[in-house]
């Protein structure tokens, strides 16, 4: 499941350089991530890294885009070229 920022979002840049796979960018108003992109952070760390330095809590898994582990395992493979373990 991709993860979604939420219109509470105060614009701090702490996510944005977190992610590894520059899946978020500045929007018309707040940060955005991009669900093609996004594998919360499956292949690179145990848990995504935007949530964990979010100070105000406003990332949340987007209910439009599920996916399961094996699923990002495979996006992430995709979008790095690096072979799943």
């Amino acid at each position: 499941m991709a993860l979604l920022i939420d219109d509470s979002c105060i614009n701090c840049d702490m996510c944005e350089p977190e992610c590894p796979n520059q899946a978020i960018t500045m929007g018309e108003e707040i940060y955005e991530i991009d669900p093609n992109l996004c594998t919360e952070c499956v292949g690179h760390y145990d848990k995504p890294t935007c949530v964990s330095v979010c100070p105000i809590d406003c990332i949340d898994p987007d209910p439009a885009h599920v996916e399961s582990q094996d699923e990002l395992l495979v996006k992430y493979h995709l979008i790095t070229g690096k072979p799943i373990d």
